[in-house]
């Protein structure tokens, strides 16, 4: 269980910079479902930190892959391992199976002309 004060910084830089627009992140809220009409001022920071801790921890198991294959440059493929080989992002599956077969679609389409 998280102690009371692991989340102190987050919330105490009300109008600070954040890394990501708080108004792109009020505005995905909202559409998320017609029921979300008042969103604090809070919410959207902590989503903030919440999704840079998330791309955070995609890129360092993506930069894992990356090393593997001993290369300096992050590739697309590399995510797709990183996400296939991680039961944390099972959520994400299907997003980049698809985004897989979408690929191979056009570079055989690219193929063929």
């Amino acid at each position: 269980m998280r102690q009371a004060g692991t989340y102190s910084g987050i919330l105490s830089a009300k109008t600070g910079p954040h890394s990501l627009p708080l108004a792109r992140i009020k505005k995905i809220m909202k559409k998320s479902n017609d029921d979300v009409k008042m969103i604090s001022g809070e919410a959207p920071i902590v989503f903030s930190k919440a999704c840079e801790l998330f791309i955070e921890e995609l890129t360092r198991r993506s930069w894992a892959v990356t090393m593997q294959g001993k290369r300096r440059t992050l590739h697309k493929e590399d995510v797709v391992s990183a996400v296939v080989g991680t039961d944390l992002f099972d959520f994400l599956v299907n997003l980049v199976e698809v985004a897989s077969v979408g690929d191979q679609h056009h570079s055989l389409a690219a193929t063929d002309s």
